[in-house]
């Protein structure tokens, strides 16, 4: 296996992912992208001529329905099933 990947490399993307890394974990690192790097390669040798591309595993259809205008719900019915209100309006827990 032919070293592809170099220390500068996975110093660059611990860099670019804002990642810090010791000199061990670089030395890992190193490994590991060669291996992800390997199996890419074998990947890329599958023939693949003729085979259609597969966007999504299902058949997919946009389903449009009418845009008709309707009455909406009055809003003492929707503001009925909140635990807690203000006004007009949902109260909900502040979050930080």
């Amino acid at each position: 296996m032919e070293e592809r990947i170099k220390r500068e490399e996975v110093e660059y993307l611990s860099k670019l992912a804002r990642i810090e890394l010791t000199e061990e974990e670089k030395k890992k690192f190193e490994k590991e992208l060669e291996k992800i790097l390997d199996y890419i390669g074998k990947l890329n040798e599958i023939p693949t001529e003729g085979i259609e591309p597969t966007y999504h595993v299902l058949p997919i259809t946009n389903i449009f329905r009418e845009d008709i205008p309707s009455k909406s719900t009055p809003k003492e019915e929707m503001l009925a099933n909140a635990p807690d209100q203000d006004g007009n309006f949902f109260k909900v827990p502040r979050i930080i």
